[in-house]
């Protein structure tokens, strides 16, 4: 379900996971954890971020410099995510389906008219 409703690949879902077991981790790490390539985890990363579910943190090199570990939000924050999204979606579907009421009138009305 959650893959439907915030537009997640089967891989997404399994990087969420592996942060969720794991903890914070670079896309490197990522890659390496689901056997897949660096750039491929971090298009997966990509994905989780935009839809809210991933955040990325900077962390500084000792020796100058910084990398980047991605961190999953809390399943319960994502359970609430998906429920705003599946409310927001069934209410603006309300709508739509009020509206239709008013589109189908008219056209009734329209073909009456087209008759006389």
């Amino acid at each position: 379900m959650v893959k439907c409703v915030l537009g997640l690949k089967s891989l997404d879902i399994d990087a969420y996971k592996a942060l969720l077991m794991h903890g914070p981790l670079t896309a490197e790490k990522l890659g390496e954890i689901l056997n897949r390539e660096r750039s491929t985890a971090y298009r997966s990363l990509q994905n989780l971020i935009a839809c809210g579910i991933v955040y990325r943190e900077t962390r500084s090199i000792n020796s100058g410099g910084y990398y980047y570990e991605y961190v999953a939000i809390e399943p319960q924050e994502m359970k609430q995510m998906v429920k705003k999204n599946v409310d927001e979606w069934y209410s603006q579907m309300n709508e739509l389906i009020e509206k239709m009421d008013d589109k189908v009138s008219a056209l009734v009305m329209r073909m009456d008219d087209e008759e006389n």
